[in-house]
This record gives structure tokens, sequence and C-alpha cells, in this order.
């Protein structure tokens, strides 16, 4: 295994400050225990803001990716940090229901609107060669803060909730001021200087669409294991906190297990074939939430379904920069990423019938046997490379010309 290439400096500094906020970043898993403890709701109402939210972070994944080419990628990221501390501490701070619903619905139409240019930056400034790794590092960062996140979740969550969301709308402010002055000033596209970008419609990418089928289903499996858990984990018996060294171990085995993604053995696997392996390792833990009950299994569950994150996060974000054509990988990533808010809307409503009306072992079951049915559909329907000549063709007829990414010209 030869010694990797070192990543630009800009996407090392945009690792660091997504540390620094993913170290706070714990608060959403506990939205629907804080709903219902704080306020009274029941499990039905806590899954609909919940809901709410994931519904709320679509226009905003999109909003994203248009003011990214607009207004510029650093201006976005912080506008999207500084509305996501101010929504936090609306949530904190908020006397009723009704306050805490406008607070969740605030933080999901600002929750992805810094996704969009963070991923763009890494995809557009690091060879094509090397945009597996970069990603993997990327989730591997967010991972290290959230090893932190986790063990403060598991502190802070058992004196009170609500300082979840002011110590999350913290780091959300200390990494908008490290963007804010360690990234480079970027310089946006002015209107019409490029018109004939302007003219790619990603929906209109079968590739792309199929990409972002497959990505919606596996990002709704996600969102179940980190919105449900606290209640799953209540309905057997654990303290809801404990859910956050369930967040560490699969943060830390994200972390650790990063020389196995430049393994040989892993490199020359297939996107399609390393996303099919991705989701038996998912099912497996999934499994284990179905059948164990003891901390040290659900953990030893949660290392093992991180694996799959792994090998997932580092492919998919591969696969779309390298679906779009040039100059419009901000797009094409701002549409894909609208699968996390259909998980994030779907998953809440669907995770808390089936805990309400089948419990906890009906549901990871459940998970398991659809991550089954993803391993099988990879294989069929996506793409193993998008440099393919039938790839090529389409970017041909649209005379779309290479640009260089906006903000990082030199």
């Amino acid at each position: 295994m030869s010694r990797p290439e070192p990543l630009p400096r800009t996407a090392r500094l945009l690792l660091l400050a997504r540390v620094v906020n993913r170290l706070g970043a714990f608060s959403l898993p506990f939205l629907t225990a804080l709903i219902s403890t704080d306020h009274g709701a029941n499990l039905t109402a806590a899954g609909l803001v919940s809901a709410a939210f994931g519904l709320a972070t679509i226009p905003s994944r999109l909003a994203g990716g248009h003011l990214a080419d607009r207004i510029g990628r650093r201006t976005t990221i912080v506008l999207g940090l500084c509305g996501c501390a101010a929504a936090q501490l609306a949530i904190a701070a908020s006397a009723s229901l009704t306050w805490a619903v406008a607070g969740a619905v605030l933080l999901g139409l600002a929750f992805e609107l810094y996704e969009p240019p963070s991923q763009a930056i890494i995809g557009e400034s690091v060879p094509e060669q090397h945009r597996v790794r970069a990603f993997s590092l990327f989730s591997a960062a967010l991972a290290a803060g959230g090893m932190g996140a986790g063990l403060l979740a598991a502190l802070l969550g058992r004196w009170d909730l609500r300082w979840l969301f002011v110590t999350d709308a913290a780091t959300c402010l200390a990494c908008a001021l490290l963007i804010r002055l360690a990234l480079p000033r970027d310089r946006p596209e002015q209107p019409g200087a490029n018109q004939e970008s302007t003219a790619v419609r990603p929906l209109r990418d079968r590739a792309l669409l199929s990409v972002l089928a497959t990505g919606t289903a596996y990002a709704l499996i996600n969102q179940q294991t980190v919105i449900t858990l606290p209640l799953a984990l209540t309905r057997q018996g654990l303290p809801a906190a404990d859910a956050g060294l369930l967040f560490t171990a699969a943060a830390a085995t994200t972390v650790l297990a990063q020389p196995l993604i430049r393994l040989r053995c892993a490199t020359r696997l297939t996107t399609p074939v390393a996303l099919a392996l991705a989701h038996l390792l998912l099912a497996a833990g999934l499994t284990g939430y179905a059948l164990t009950r003891t901390l040290p299994a659900l953990l030893a569950s949660a290392a093992v379904m991180s694996l799959g994150d792994l090998l997932v996060m580092g492919r998919i974000y591969a696969l779309v920069t390298d679906l779009a054509p040039p100059g419009a990988s901000g797009r094409y990533l701002a549409v894909f990423g609208t699968s996390w808010g259909i998980a994030a809307t779907l998953a809440p409503v669907l995770g808390t019938q089936l805990l309400a009306h089948a419990g906890t072992t009906a549901l990871w079951s459940a998970m398991a046997a659809f991550c089954l049915l993803l391993a099988a559909l990879h294989l069929r329907v996506t793409p193993g490379s998008a440099r393919s000549p039938q790839r090529r063709a389409p970017r041909k007829r649209r005379s779309i010309k290479p640009v260089a990414p906006p903000g990082l010209r030199r």
C-alpha cells in the first residue's frame, strides 16, 4: 500500500472546519426525544415534527447548490452554518410545542445549505483518481468530530437535552468563523458568463436518477439508525442517551478503518460491487440491532454498520461528481443530496409507526431486509463508470465546454 498523496490545502482546511462543526452535531437524533419528553408529544406527533424538518431540507439542499454558484461557496457555507445556529438556539429556548416545530422547520431550511458547496470543493479540488479517498476522508473527518460528539451527547443528554442544541449551535458558529477566516475567497461566475453550462439539467440524466433512487433508499436506512435509535433504546429498557455511545463506536470505526479503503482489494472493486458489499454489511449490523439487547452487542453491530457506511460514502459522492458535466458538479451533488431530505421526511414517520405497532425487532429486521434488496439492485442498475462511451455521447451533444470551477481557479 503506497503512501497517499496529500489533499489540496483548500480541501484540508474544509475537513478541519467540518470536524469542529461535527463535534457538536449530535442534537438532531434527540429532536424527537426532546419533543416527547419536554413538550409531552406522543410518538406520532414527534415523528411528524421530524418529518417537517426533513421536508424543509429538500429546498435547502437545492438552494445550497444554487447559492454556491451565485454568491460563492464560502459565503454559502457560512450562511448555512449561521442559520443552523439560530435554529438550534430557538429549539433550545422553545417554551411550547409550536415554537419547537418552528425551530425544527427553520433548522431544516438552513441545514443543507452548506453541503453542496462543501462537496463541490472536495470533488473539484481533488484529481479524479483520488476522489474516492477524498470523500472517504471527508466522512472520516466528520466521524472524528462525531466521536467527541457522541460522548458529549451521552453526558449532556443525561443532564438536559436542551443543552445538546445549545452546544450544537456553538460549534456551528465556530465552524462558520473558521471557514470565513481560513478558506480563500471564491469568485462566482457572473450571470451569462457561461450560458452553456446553465443548460445542464441533472434531472434528465438517467444515470443520476438511478443513483438518486438507490441513494434515497440508503439514506432512508441511515436516517432510521439516527433518528429512531434513541426511541428504540428506550423501548429496550436502555437510556436514550446511550445512542451517543453507539454513534461514538460507529465514528471510531469510520476513522480507524480508513486504511482499508486504500487496500488493493478494495480499490479494485467496481462501484456496483463495492456498494453491494456495503449494503450486506449494513444488513448484518441491523440484524444485530434486531436480535441483541445488551450494550456491548449493540456497539459491535454499530461498528459493522459503520464499515458499510464508509464504503457507501466514499464511492457514491465520487460517482456523482464523475457523472456531472464540467462545471455542473454543484448542481448534480445538490440534486443527489435531496435523497437525504426525502429520507429525513419519511424516516421519522415510518420508524415511529413501526416502533409503535410492531416493536424494535420488526423495525430493524425490515431495514436489514431492505439492505439485502438494495445490494442486489446495485449490481443491476448502478453505473460502473461515468467515462464509458455511452456516457460521453450525451455530453458531446450538449456541447458543454470545460470551465474551471468557480472559487477554485489558480
